[in-house]
């Protein structure tokens, strides 16, 4: 499996990111530099990668999100969106149970997670609307659990998913809308990219 390996904080100075879009509370103390300005293939190119590099996503699968986003009703720079947004490992992620992605990423990898009552350790899988995405039985004792609900229990869970922190249990309540998804993406320059 390939895994990027480039440092987080280099990559997001590189990107103009803020690294807490990642779950990342550290800041670099360096400044980007000032290169020529971007031409408008550049810019369209900073945005993908943006979004590959948030959602932890390579070239191909992305390729393959965005043909699904094209196939589905509706404007497809917002299905890309929110199709990257239901992933299992993001929506761990956005319920708290994970501090940064890549960590939400791992626990699915490990077995941790139900959904539906079924384990599931495919980061990719995407949830539907009504999924009740669970820590699994055995695990949810674990010391560590009980330290990432304290780091992330002042996080703010988006209206689309409920989360009961107490039972470490979430239900997907309904498909995010480009409004409830708070990643900085300019999604219009992703489908210029593709569509020339």
């Amino acid at each position: 499996m390939a895994v990027d390996r480039t440092p987080v904080l280099k990559r997001c100075r590189s990107l103009a990111l803020d690294p807490v879009y990642l779950g990342i509370d550290k800041k670099s103390n360096r400044q980007a530099r000032r290169g020529r300005k971007l031409s408008e293939y550049g810019l369209q190119l900073r945005e993908k990668q943006k979004a590959k590099f948030i959602y932890g996503v390579l070239e191909k699968p992305f390729r393959n999100y965005y043909a699904r986003a094209e196939r589905m009703r509706g404007l497809t720079g917002p299905n890309l969106m929110t199709l990257l947004e239901l992933r299992l490992d993001n929506v761990v992620f956005r319920l708290g149970y994970g501090r940064t992605r890549k960590e939400a990423r791992q626990i699915v990898d490990h077995k941790h997670i139900t959904v539906n009552g079924k384990i599931v350790n495919i980061p990719s899988y995407q949830v539907k609307p009504g999924d009740v995405i669970e820590i699994a039985e055995n695990k949810k004792g674990s010391q560590r659990y009980k330290d990432i609900i304290e780091v992330t229990g002042g996080r703010m869970v988006p209206a689309w998913l409920e989360a009961d922190q107490e039972n470490l249990k979430g239900i997907v309540k309904e498909l995010p809308t480009r409004d409830e998804i708070d990643v900085p993406v300019n999604e219009t320059l992703i489908v210029e990219l593709y569509s020339k």
